[in-house]
């Protein structure tokens, strides 16, 4: 049985991802990505789909858990009435194969384990030709080829790999799982305790580079720690979460896969990176940006494979029964054929970001920059699909209409400071039509606030934004009456909705979902400039409470429920933890 949400761990090695619940049980691996096919996938399913546990053969969740400080080294422990004994998880960095390495650990007395694998390739479908070779199991499918070997006789059971052993106190009982192409050959030795280690101090000089040092330090790192892991080294990309179709609303249809590179995260994520020293990161996260979006700018897509690729077409997974019943299951994204005129300033405010940091300017990138403007010059005057990447009729978004306003302000203002070439005069007058237009129709006068579209009377998290992106300044009426109109209309014990989807019908699904993470970091963004700084720590501090045992984020919270919804880790989260606590607690604590 699957765990909540909120229940499971990661480990990665910057290519791919895997989840662990709190009773040993790796659920959720897909090899060689984050964006292949799952190996194991009982988290969308059941044990038949594909899992791996390690745990006393009394079975139960564990009775502790952490990560090493400041590592993704996990370790998971049981006290047991034999003894007690952990369980060390950990993905070495990648080399010229992938390698999950499990150790057995035994503290005190002798505790009976059992290591129960079964693999099922093509998201849990496909049962793998088993065979022992060379004192290791291999597993083939098609493409696909898996090793698992250990100091523990193994044995096949039930289609599923079985080891069986006691471990006593300081012993130490290694597993390693590698996968290759299935053409390939293995021949790999591989120190388990050696490799723990490594990745250790990998993480811990990674880390060291984090410059802040405020209230929330400890939150910050374990965020810092988590988007790095969501990183596809190769290229530089960060997908959205590890996972596809955790649910907004459990038994709804609410199911995304979000294994891909939202170019709107672009912006927040450098924000993040940029200001706690990771230099070197928000370079390849610029360099992945720059290469997906080359090309004819009317083709802009709002998301783009970790590798850039343009096509992600979407389908489901009938045999999966999701996540507690869950359905459908969504393998791929159709919202990357949308219309989100709101990326066009993400992508311009992200780049002026890097060269407000001090990062060296790209003439091609400038070149590019001037394109995407000529041609958001005409088409922000139309409808879109909105940043939530409605399925429902398009609208004139409030918020993408001020992300428009962004783009011309950040090339304005990059032009005249830095000495680029371009028509500042035209773009002046652009975006002083997109202002006057938002204020004039994207506002409610008789109830002090923006909408969530032309004409709407439904409100939108997207507006808290509005003062930190520069639109208005903070002291603004139509500012402070916005974020009070949204903390009386979309806040549920204290956590924001995006919208109300049951009376603002515009994204054509039916149901409800949670209070929406970054969203919530946003209100208290917005509460500490207009002034209301205790409110907005408080809301930090509620916030981050929020996080799990091991310091994970999901997309969204049910605060009728207390648990986690929807697919985690969730960089969105974690990136609005960092800005906040950035802006709000500062470099020092509180």
């Amino acid at each position: 049985m699957t765990g909540r949400i909120e229940d499971y761990a990661v480990i990665g090695d910057l290519h791919t991802a895997a989840l662990i619940g709190a009773d040993g049980s790796i659920d959720w691996l897909c090899l060689p990505r984050f964006d292949s096919a799952a190996c194991f996938a009982a988290i969308l399913g059941d044990e038949e789909n594909g899992h791996w546990q390690i745990a006393p053969v009394a079975g139960g969740v564990c009775t502790g858990r952490r990560y090493r400080k400041d590592t993704l080294v996990l370790e998971t422990t049981w006290e047991t009435p034999e003894g007690t004994v952990r369980v060390i998880d950990t993905m070495p960095l990648r080399d010229d194969a992938v390698d999950l390495v499990r150790v057995v650990e035994g503290v005190t007395g002798a505790v009976p384990m059992r290591s129960v694998m079964r693999l099922r390739f093509d998201y849990g479908r496909v049962v793998p030709w088993v065979r022992h070779v060379d004192g290791e199991f291999e597993a083939v499918a098609g493409p696909d080829a898996v090793w698992l070997r250990s100091s523990v006789p193994l044995h096949g059971e039930n289609f599923s790999t079985v080891g069986e052993f006691t471990v006593h106190a300081g012993e130490y009982v290694p597993f390693v799982l590698t996968w290759r192409e299935s053409w390939q050959n293995n021949g790999r030795q591989v120190d388990a305790i050696e490799q723990v280690n490594n990745t250790e101090a990998y993480w811990r000089g990674w880390i060291e580079q984090c410059s802040y040092q405020g209230r929330w330090a400890d939150a910050v790192r374990r965020s810092l720690i988590t988007l790095k892991a969501l990183t596809y080294d190769p290229t530089g990309g960060i997908v959205a979460a590890a996972t596809t179709s955790l649910p907004e609303q459990i038994g709804g249809p609410r199911n995304w896969d979000y294994r891909y590179c939202w170019l709107r995260d672009a912006s927040f994520t450098l924000q993040a990176l940029l200001a706690n020293g990771y230099e070197e990161e928000a370079l390849a996260w610029r360099g992945w940006l720059l290469r997906a979006v080359a090309g004819d700018p009317a083709e802009l897509q709002i998301m783009y494979s970790i590798k850039g690729r343009r096509r992600i077409d979407e389908w489901e997974a009938p045999w999966l029964e999701g996540y507690e019943k869950s359905a459908p299951v969504r393998i791929g994204n159709a919202a990357s054929e949308q219309l989100q005129l709101d990326v066009w300033g993400e992508i311009l405010d992200v780049l002026y970001l890097s060269r407000e940091a001090g990062i060296a300017p790209d003439d091609d990138a400038w070149s590019l920059q001037k394109r995407l403007l000529d041609h958001l010059g005409t088409a922000w005057r139309g409808p879109d699909n909105g940043l939530w990447e409605v399925r429902g009729e398009r609208q004139h978004f409030v918020h993408s209409k001020v992300l428009c306003w962004v783009a011309f302000d950040r090339m304005i203002r990059l032009a005249e400071k830095f000495g680029q070439d371009g028509d500042t005069a035209s773009w002046r007058v652009t975006r002083d039509a997109i202002h006057a237009e938002v204020c004039d129709q994207g506002f409610d006068r008789s109830r002090n606030t923006f909408t969530q579209y032309y004409g709407s009377t439904g409100l939108d998290a997207s507006l808290l934004l509005i003062p930190k992106l520069g639109f208005l300044p903070p002291d603004d009426p139509r500012v402070v009456g916005t974020v009070e109109a949204v903390q009386r209309e979309l806040q549920v014990d204290g956590f924001v909705l995006r919208y109300r989807p049951e009376t603002e019908a515009v994204d054509g699904l039916p149901g409800a979902e949670g209070a929406f993470l970054a969203c919530s970091f946003w209100l208290a963004d917005a509460l500490y400039l207009i002034g209301r700084r205790d409110e907005a720590v408080a809301l930090v501090d509620r916030l981050v409470a929020l996080a799990s045992d091991t310091g994970l984020l999901a997309e969204e919270y049910d605060p009728v429920a207390k648990r986690h919804l929807g697919n985690t880790p969730q960089a969105f989260s974690h990136v609005a933890l960092v800005n906040s606590a950035v802006l709000i607690g500062g470099s020092e604590p509180l």
